[in-house]
């Protein structure tokens, strides 16, 4: 069974940074894109950036040049380099992956979540 746990977030004052990984563990063969989502209170969850296993990489326009996302696929972990955090970042982070796990299947994995609070 596949398994991805995120770890990181907590309360962070604007302006400052803040890093969350996400570890993938389990039996699966591979592991195409990884990414991470955000979940504001009352709003939809939406694409924060994802990385491929070539390591390209997509941003939301809202963190383009304040977030990096990279990841080391000998670990099968993804992290998030968040920087000159607002407010509105504040959401709960969740890791998402696509996995061929070990059924020979694709599928799309998601992580509980961690909170990322950013208040003065």
């Amino acid at each position: 069974q596949v398994q991805l746990v995120e770890s990181g977030g907590g309360l962070v004052q604007p302006g400052g940074s803040l890093s969350v990984s996400c570890a993938a563990s389990g039996s699966f063969f591979s592991i195409n894109t990884m990414g991470w989502y955000r979940q504001a209170p009352e709003k939809e969850r939406e694409l924060v950036a994802t990385i491929n296993s070539t390591g390209a990489t997509v941003y939301a326009d809202s963190v383009k040049g304040r977030f990096t996302i990279s990841r080391d696929s000998a670990l099968n972990t993804v992290y998030l380099q968040m920087n000159s955090l607002k407010p509105e970042d504040t959401a709960v982070y969740y890791c998402n992956a696509y996995i061929h796990n070990n059924l020979r299947q694709w599928g799309v994995y998601w992580g509980e979540g961690t909170l990322v609070t950013v208040s003065s």
